[in-house]
């Protein structure tokens, strides 16, 4: 259960959907919103009898918290599940889905890729955070990489710990034998301050008055772009191609025609891009402050990592590749594929069904009383005004 399951989650439910039934398990998805998110341009009629969206023409802003409430737990009480899988208790889904699973004596399992010393929060504000977070039996990680910080706030030993749901349909964007002879390198990104585009143009900049033939792809629209079209124009960049957005079906043949794939944000709590640019053989040439740089990235194997704010460090890394071997940029386009093939929709399913087995042999975790009562009161939100700023 979810705000919205929209986008990457379309494909994972799929394949998830089929890979328990293989095992006698259901797998019910329960989307709370058709309006509101960011992703709601997606327009994806559902008609299978197992995925249900609640509120298909409405979004959270024009519902009562206690509608929401309502219709969720009538829902799961029809469904009746063994494990409820929802989002952080920050979101409606997270909040309502570990209310009802504690008054039900119900498994939860929570999923999350944001770090927590990534999200600043008042000592009183994280505490009850903390509070209600430790009485889920699951929780649902990217990669081990988040266990140092998850683990000194919610012990390993008191809930599982599974990973892998940061994932993509790799097979999507393999298109063949990679060539590496394009000379192009691609962006792909919502078009807002967070993604830091106008320094990759300036960056940019320092490459055409160093090199005469690779080109930038800037693929995707958002607020800016008419911004950052006019300071490409400021700067006198020739080899700059806004691409504007397309559908998510075809990113794979954009990211077949570029040498490398550049990302210089200034925050992403994964960045699933990353996966489908390394999933179509491409080097990446990442932000450290792009949580998924930790998992997938090798340093000089298959690409470059570096710090947005240190002036030059990108500049320095797009040439750095751009001089390379074309063999060795290849070597670089084979690791890519060798790293993002430990992430695949199997390790995914694997991960869970390893937690669902353990969740057999474990008992109710009853919540204290002053967890109970704040979980009553607790609903959730869905707060995504802070998706795009730095």
């Amino acid at each position: 259960m979810h705000n919205d399951l929209r986008v990457y989650w379309r494909r994972r439910l799929f394949f998830l959907h089929t890979f328990l039934k293989k095992r006698h398990i259901d797998l019910f998805a329960v989307e709370l919103f058709g309006k509101g998110s960011p992703y709601d341009f997606e327009s994806f009629n559902k008609s299978q009898t197992w995925w249900e969206c609640l509120f298909p023409e409405q979004s959270n802003t024009e519902l009562t918290k206690h509608q929401i409430k309502d219709k969720a737990f009538a829902r799961l009480n029809e469904i009746d599940p063994d494990v409820v899988i929802g989002g952080s208790i920050v979101f409606y889904s997270g909040a309502l889905g570990l209310r009802w699973a504690k008054r039900n004596k119900k498994k939860f399992i929570m999923f999350d890729d944001a770090k927590p010393s990534w999200v600043k929060r008042n000592f009183v504000v994280q505490t009850i955070k903390n509070l209600i977070t430790n009485q889920a039996d699951g929780l649902w990680l990217p990669s081990v990489e988040y266990d140092e910080e998850y683990n000194t706030l919610y012990p390993k030993n008191k809930m599982q710990y599974l990973y892998g749901y940061d994932c993509i349909d790799n097979n999507l964007f393999k298109l063949g034998d990679k060539r590496m002879d394009h000379h192009k390198i691609i962006t792909v990104s919502r078009l807002v301050p967070k993604k830091n585009v106008k320094a990759l143009l300036e960056a940019w900049k320092f490459v055409e008055d160093n090199d005469n033939v690779y080109s930038l792809d800037i693929l995707g629209d958002g607020p800016l772009a008419d911004e950052l079209k006019a300071y490409k124009n400021q700067l006198g960049l020739k080899r700059v191609n806004f691409l504007g957005a397309v559908a998510n079906d075809d990113i794979p043949k954009f990211l077949s025609c570029a040498d490398a794939f550049v990302c210089p944000s200034l925050y992403e709590s994964w960045g699933l891009v990353v996966n489908e640019a390394m999933a179509a053989g491409l080097p990446v040439l990442l932000s450290d402050k792009i949580n998924a740089a930790f998992t997938l990235l090798k340093d000089w194997e298959n690409g470059y990592l570096f710090d947005p704010y240190e002036e030059g460090a990108l500049q320095q890394k797009l040439m750095d590749f751009i001089r390379l071997p074309v063999a060795v940029k290849k070597r670089m386009s084979a690791k890519s594929l060798e790293l993002i093939g430990r992430m695949d929709f199997n390790y995914m399913g694997d991960e869970l069904l390893r937690a669902l087995n353990h969740f057999k042999t474990t008992s109710f975790k009853k919540p204290s009383l002053p967890a109970r009562l704040v979980i009553d009161q607790w609903y959730g939100r869905y707060n995504t005004k802070e998706w795009d700023r730095v």
